[in-house]
Order: structure tokens, then sequence, then C-alpha cells
């Protein structure tokens, strides 16, 4: 049940209403933006709700139960702040979405109906369809640790141990020759081996994509020209010049582990656990 204020309730019951919606994305980095079906902005909550135009959202469904009630909102392109690009990139990823029923003649009066992630962002053209996922759909994610081959730490943290900012396992360089928009024969780490940087990250340090990161695909040197291919777009097409940081990558089994990194005492996985194999042999006498 929602709680309303006094005002906010006597404005309802009056039988005419000036109701709009309003949603709040909050990025992973803490940066807040706001956005109203209503025809101009609004503010309150410390929030600017940016007028967004073709904004609507499908009805909101609460189930009981831990099924995850999903929602969808859609809305054009139009605001500077929300661009194909940044979608595209990953910007929003996992930001957390709040959705508002506001009385626009006096957004102090406003009740917060939803809450929950973003989900699939689906593009078409200058529009865009995000989902909405409730706060239950974290309690469907696996939790605790699963018996399996491959090492579950991840390479850096507390449980692997590998200083991946160290000289030996991060690398500076900047964009060459752009050719493609995930490839790019880059300079400034010619002293790695090849491979040294596949499934390592890549971080942009200027340009147009100054703080956007993905993960690399494939880190190859031919004849003395290093290539980068990545999995992922950056979302703004980088130029030459434009510099970058890049990490070691690991794949997460024993050899690597081992022979790359020296650290075979902290890997994480179970690699001498009978597998499927083990089970359908027959037995030999």
């Amino acid at each position: 049940m929602k709680s309303l204020s006094p005002a906010f309730q006597a404005h309802l019951d009056s039988g005419t209403t000036t109701l709009c919606w309003c949603w709040r994305v909050t990025r992973r980095t803490g940066e807040k933006l706001g956005f109203t079906d209503h025809d101009r902005d609004l503010v309150f909550d410390g929030t600017t709700f940016e007028a967004a135009t073709g904004f609507t959202a499908s009805d909101i469904r609460s189930s009981v139960g831990l099924s995850v009630d999903d929602l969808e909102v859609e809305s054009a392109l139009v605001s500077s702040r929300l661009s194909e690009s940044a979608l595209s990139a990953g910007d929003f990823d996992a930001a957390t979405v709040e959705i508002f029923r506001v009385n626009w003649g006096d957004p102090a009066q406003h009740v917060l109906m939803r809450q929950g992630s973003l989900g699939e962002v689906r593009r078409t053209g200058t529009s865009f369809t995000a989902e909405v996922r409730g706060l239950a759909h974290h309690l469907q994610q696996p939790k605790g640790r699963l018996f399996q081959y491959a090492c579950d730490a991840e390479l850096g943290d507390a449980r692997c141990g590998i200083n991946r900012i160290s000289h030996a396992n991060r690398g500076a360089g900047a964009i060459t020759t752009v050719a493609g928009d995930r490839t790019f024969v880059v300079s400034g780490i010619a002293s790695f081996a090849a491979g040294w940087f596949t499934r390592g990250l890549l971080t942009m340090i200027a340009g147009a994509n100054t703080g956007r990161a993905s993960e690399v695909k494939r880190h190859s040197v031919e004849r003395g020209v290093v290539r980068i291919e990545l999995w992922q777009a950056l979302g703004v097409l980088p130029l030459a010049g434009d510099t970058f940081t890049v990490t070691a990558g690991c794949d997460k089994q024993l050899a690597t582990c081992r022979d790359k990194f020296a650290n075979a005492p902290n890997y994480r996985g179970f690699p001498h656990m009978p597998g499927n194999d083990f089970l359908t042999n027959p037995i030999v006498q």
C-alpha cells in the first residue's frame, strides 16, 4: 500500500486531477537523470525531470510471491543526456530506476510507484524501449560459489591477489588507425606479447569516449603492428590520437594462472574435479 501525503490524497479525492509520470535513472556512477511525460520540466526531490517527448509506460502490475514484476518504458531519443551512443555503450546498464506519480500542479505531491533496475534496452531509429525489472529479480541471481573447472574469481580482486595496475599487467597507448568500430591499430604497448591483453579491459582516457570501457576480444601483433579488437563498440567511434589504458586478461584456466601470472596457489577453480566424461566411462576391471 502506498502512503500519500494529506495534500496529495485530497487532490486525488477532488475528482479533477493534474497527474503525470516521472522517472529517475541513477547510473552506477551516482549521476541522476530525471524525465517526465509532462510538457514542461518539473523539479522535486532534488532532481530536475526533463520533459521527454513521446514518453509512455506500460501498465504497472504487482503479483504475489517472488515472481519478477516488469514493465516497459518507451521514449524518443530527444534528450542530450540520453543518447543512442550512451545506451549502446552500456552507460546505463544496471542503473536504478524510480517511477513516480506526480501532481504537476504541485510537484511536491508525488508518490513512488515502482523501483527497480534497468534491464534490456531495445533501440529502433530515434526511439528506445527499456525494460524496468522489479527488485525481486535480484533474488534470481546465482549466489555463492559454484563447483566448476574454471576459476570464479575476477582478475585482480581480493581472492585472486594479482595487481592489475602493475607495470607488468597494465599498458597505456594511443589509437593510431581506426580499422572499424571495434578494431584499432594502436601504439604504446608493443613491449607486451601478443594475447597478453586478450580478455582484458580497455578504458579510454581521452577523446569522446573518456571513461568508457570495453572487454578486449583479441590482442594481436603481426609484423610489428599491434591491433586491439573489442567485444563491444565504445559508443562513439574513436579517433586517431585517442589514448587508453588496457589491463591484462585471463581465461580462468589453471595453466594460464600458473604460467602467465605465477598465481596457481590462488586459483579458485576445481581443475581436478571429475566431469561427465568420468561418469560415463565404462569401468575397467
